[in-house]
């Protein structure tokens, strides 16, 4: 039986859904997947249709109304994932930004509990980012450092999207609480599992930019995360702060 899915947000990725699910399907470790599009008007959703004739119960797709933010999809995901019997619950970028080889090293080390969260960190050993300009690698290390000091988690990937949870997290946080929609949401989760005292572990992976399609960061993005950290600290030193 399955025990690893495999979440990846979509909205506008025709260039890169197929293969993406065709290099997920191709690990040695059987993973399903579960694509949360909102809406793309590029097909992007029709195109995963196609393919769950290939790939009958292992793909499947939740289709929402309108673009709503990365965070409330996950969310959506995680939902979908805990009422089934996914024992490890996967987020992953659809644009090849994370190597999907790497999946495999985040599974093995949660199940060899080094872990209860894994994370595929840019930062631990060092900048593992290719295509970046230096502004946007300056931008992302410093948001991670900026993080790190503001809420005291020993993490250097604070903002990192490839991640591995065990289905305890998840059971454990108030999903309905999540506040954040944009890149802050990887903030929140990861904050929310160290007050649950999880154990968090990163490992290095190399994260590639894309090279097709178009990125999803805005200044509302950045700001979200820069403001919404510092209220998430406060009100957790004064117990306001619900997991």
């Amino acid at each position: 039986m399955v025990d690893s899915l495999v979440i990846i947000p979509t909205y506008n990725e025709i260039e890169n859904i197929e293969r993406i699910i065709h290099s997920v399907f191709s690990q040695e470790h059987p993973f399903h997947i579960l694509i949360v599009d909102d809406n793309s008007p590029d097909g992007t959703g029709d195109k995963v249709k196609q393919l769950q004739t290939q790939y009958a119960g292992a793909l499947y797709i939740e289709e929402r109304e309108g673009k709503q933010g990365l965070g409330t999809a996950y969310i959506h995901g995680f939902k979908w994932g805990l009422e089934k019997t996914y024992a490890y619950i996967f987020e992953m970028d659809a644009d090849f930004s994370h190597n999907p080889k790497d999946l495999t090293r985040l599974y093995n080390s949660c199940v060899q509990q080094e872990g209860d969260l894994i994370i595929g960190s840019r930062y631990v050993t060092g900048v593992n980012v290719v295509n970046w300009p230096m502004s946007r690698v300056l931008l992302s290390w410093g948001a991670s450092k900026y993080v790190r000091f503001i809420t005291g988690m020993n993490i250097h990937d604070t903002t990192a999207g490839f991640v591995c949870y065990k289905r305890e997290v998840l059971e454990k946080i108030n999903l309905d609480k999540i506040r954040f929609v944009g890149y802050a949401f990887q903030i929140e989760m990861k904050f929310k599992a160290y007050l649950s005292k999880f154990e968090i572990k990163e490992i290095p992976v190399i994260f590639t930019d894309r090279t097709k399609g178009k990125s999803k960061m805005s200044g509302s993005i950045i700001s979200e995360a820069i403001f919404g950290v510092l209220t998430m600290k406060i009100k957790s030193l004064f117990k306001r702060y619900e997991i």
